[in-house]
């Protein structure tokens, strides 16, 4: 059990005579694995694909009222640029962050939050939080015009629920 912080309350902590053995050998097989996968020599350079660059476009290009709409398979990506179009009625809107970002919603939360643009080596163009491109938090914005932008969360099971977005600049 955990006590709300994370920490395993001394409950959850007490082993019985019956699980000691395998309890123990678990624990030792899960340290060896995580130490493992810890392992950086002084000599490897972390991947290309982590390392930041700028981003392709301005957050400019983002700022404004957008109809959205979300298609899975790429078959209906016509179709759902279409359906993003007739949003425009009750258009989203993404505005100016306080701090050289923009204001959007995350997955799964209601609340805006200031995200921003970040590139990475491979060329590809996030949006996100302050942490490294490709955090799974973030999006990856797959194409981007003034007029059409479309993009999908990193995080495959957010990626797989939402499907991939498709922003419609209302007006255009």
């Amino acid at each position: 059990m955990e006590d709300g912080r994370g920490s395993l309350t001394a409950a959850s902590r007490s082993v019985s005579p019956h699980k000691g053995s395998r309890t123990g050998f678990a624990a030792a097989a899960f340290v060896g694995v995580a130490l493992a996968g810890c392992t950086l020599t002084s000599g490897e350079a972390p991947s290309s694909a982590l390392a930041e660059a700028p981003a392709a476009f301005a957050r400019e290009r983002l700022i404004g009222r957008w109809g959205i709409a979300s298609f899975h398979t790429d078959k209906d990506r016509l179709r759902t640029e279409r359906e993003a179009k007739t949003q425009c009625s009750l258009p989203y809107t993404i505005s100016k962050g306080p701090t050289n970002g923009v204001m959007m919603h995350v997955a799964d939360d209601p609340k805006l939050y200031e995200l921003r643009l970040k590139g990475d080596a491979a060329g590809r163009t996030y949006l996100g939080f302050e942490a490294p491109p490709g955090d799974p938090q973030d999006r990856e914005i797959l194409s981007a015009t003034d007029r059409l932008m479309t993009m999908r969360f990193v995080d495959p099971d957010a990626n797989r629920r939402y499907g991939t977005f498709v922003y419609v600049r209302c007006g255009a």
